[in-house]
């Protein structure tokens, strides 16, 4: 992996490209990463960086925490990852990785977690066509049906889509267009729409496809 970066969703907008075609993106604040600490081949097996992202109060963190950056020298963050970077040997503790290593027309997968919607339905959670409002059908007209025979297989089938826990969950978007890198406010603006909520931690990387 070459390039990968630490983010925050910020919103959709859009800009307007050649012959005024309007172009939707998504802001995603990247970056700068402080690198806090080194894995090695010798070591830890495999070479890598754990890079740290988004300053925090001090007060937030645990004591092992809080004395892992002042032995590092670095201010605390909220959010420690690791990155496997091919040349992960160049990197020094304290160096500055920002949305600079990205380049406009990039290609990129974008990962994060998915805007939770707690316990849902299977209209909601499947897009299930509600029942029939009449002959005889309800009182309850968005349940999920029927989920089986009785007679066989005598069971529900595994996988069945039914009511229950809907988003919150590891999403990747593939394939996603770096349209514009603004180093001045340290912002990729990223074709289409990428997983989670305003203000959540996304993941960066250059596509695998």
């Amino acid at each position: 992996m070459k390039k990968a970066i630490l983010g925050k969703k910020l919103g959709m907008t859009r800009i307007f490209g050649e012959n005024d075609v309007s172009i939707p993106v998504t802001v995603v604040q990247c970056g700068p990463m402080t690198v806090v600490d080194r894995r090695t081949v010798d070591r830890n097996g495999y070479s890598a960086v754990v890079c740290a992202f988004e300053e925090t109060k001090e007060s937030r963190l645990n004591k092992p925490q809080s004395d892992f950056y002042k032995k590092v020298k670095v201010k605390p963050a909220k959010y420690l990852r690791e990155f496997r970077y091919e040349n992960a040997d160049t990197y020094e503790v304290g160096n500055v990785i920002d949305c600079t290593m990205f380049a406009e027309g990039d290609m990129v997968d974008v990962s994060g977690v998915s805007k939770g919607h707690g316990f849902s339905g299977v209209i909601k959670r499947w897009n299930h066509h509600r029942l029939k409002m009449t002959h005889g059908t309800g009182p309850v007209h968005r349940s999920v049906g029927s989920t089986g025979a009785n007679s066989n297989p005598s069971r529900r089938i595994k996988n069945l889509k039914m009511p229950g826990q809907y988003g919150h969950e590891n999403v990747t978007i593939q394939n996603l267009k770096v349209v514009k890198v603004d180093s001045a406010r340290g912002v990729l603006l990223i074709r289409g729409a990428v997983p989670g909520p305003k203000g959540g931690l996304v993941t960066v990387r250059e596509t695998v496809k």
